[in-house]
């Protein structure tokens, strides 16, 4: 099996690889990629030994083409370089790069896979149609790889889809799901980056907080699946361990759990069709007999609420909101606003007159979301910070 990883340090690229490790046998990863880390990527190049490299930052790029000069292993430093790579097609690739910057990577690569994995939110929100093209028009598989996305995908295969009368997601609250309201904004940083289940980044954590993660993947599932928004439902569970409910016109219903772990969605995705062996944990009775589901407490969670400002169709609307939270997280995280003014500064900005005509156009390159990305955060400096 030929694979290439795009965004290989992160959280996702260090879990694929962890399994590759595990699994070594007949697999070839001929492309790694990263946009700062240089020394883990120099890591992996030589303990999977991968002969092509991708670093975007310039300053990394040249101590990484410095560190391999007398190695057998070819250095970019952009995905110009694509065609040169590969001269057939490979079994798999995972796009995990971080935001924006992960969309053109992703359309780039497609047309060079049988199947692309896809852990990246903003590229399925933002570029989600221009990225149906180039799977219809390259005949590629696509899998998501977020585990509530990926319960779906799983849930729904070998089913009747125009059955599917509802999907509910499940939320897990974050790091503020035993904190008062009235205490939230006291919190420190640290403690909301403490997330209970999850082992992630410091935006994703944030916007797990916030629910702005959920209302992102309301999003991606209404693009991925083609279901309407009032047919997707959002409930709390705190235990992380129910992932997706999908709920059928006949009366059935089916439940998809799994641990608290992204390699099980990142295994399958690679090995599901092979009848290969995940070594899970035995199922958590004591977890299933108190699943304890409560509906979204908007007061606590009012990012929630943003969905009623959303086109119910696919538009570049969508890019202003991603763009805006973006911004936000980052200012919060550098201390510049407070928690609860990243939802007050998103629904300024999504109300704002001049950024209406959005809601109807569709973005028609990778040019248009990332010019739009840009502006949303012109607006943002000049308005609210």
């Amino acid at each position: 099996m030929k694979i290439a990883v795009l965004g290989s340090t992160g959280s996702i690229g260090n879990s694929l690889l962890n399994i590759i490790n595990k699994n070594p046998k007949k697999i070839n990863i001929i492309l790694l990629t990263a946009n700062k880390n240089h020394k883990k990527l120099f890591k992996y190049a030589k303990k999977f030994n991968v002969k092509n490299l991708i670093i975007t930052n310039p300053q990394s790029y040249k101590i990484l083409k410095s560190k391999t000069k007398n190695l057998k292993i070819n250095v970019f430093n952009n995905y110009e370089c694509l065609n040169k790579i590969f001269k057939s097609k490979v079994d798999y690739v995972m796009s995990s790069i971080v935001g924006l910057s992960g969309l053109e990577p992703t359309l780039k690569i497609i047309k060079f896979t049988k199947k692309i994995a896809i852990a990246n939110k903003e590229s399925i929100i933002c570029g989600w149609n221009l990225i149906k093209k180039e799977l219809i028009k390259y005949n590629t598989e696509f899998i998501p790889v977020d585990s509530e996305h990926f319960s779906i995908w799983y849930g729904l295969k070998n089913s009747e889809k125009n059955k599917l009368e509802c999907i509910y997601l499940t939320a897990s609250g974050g790091s503020i799901q035993k904190t008062p309201i009235e205490k939230i904004n006291k919190l420190k940083i640290k403690d909301l980056l403490s997330h209970p289940n999850w082992s992630m980044g410091q935006k994703i954590t944030i916007d797990s907080a916030t629910m702005m993660n959920k209302l992102f993947e309301i999003i991606e599932a209404r693009n991925i699946f083609n279901i309407e928004y009032k047919n997707i439902i959002v409930v709390i569970h705190p235990s992380s361990y129910i992932h997706a409910i999908l709920k059928y016109n006949d009366g059935m219903i089916k439940i998809i759990a799994h641990d608290t772990t992204m390699e099980i969605p990142i295994f399958n995705s690679i090995f599901g069709d092979k009848n290969k062996k995940f070594n899970s944990k035995k199922i958590n009775y004591k977890i299933m007999n108190n699943l304890n589901f409560k509906k979204v407490d908007k007061k606590k969670y009012p990012a929630i609420k943003l969905l009623k400002n959303l086109p119910t169709k696919f538009s570049l609307f969508d890019t202003i909101i991603v763009s805006a939270n973006d911004f936000l997280v980052e200012m919060f995280l550098n201390k510049i606003i407070s928690f609860n003014d990243i939802y007050k500064k998103i629904k300024y900005v999504i109300n704002l007159e001049e950024l209406q005509k959005f809601r109807n156009l569709k973005p028609k390159n990778v040019n248009e979301i990332i010019n739009l990305n840009r502006y949303v955060h012109f607006k943002l400096r000049e308005k609210c910070v």
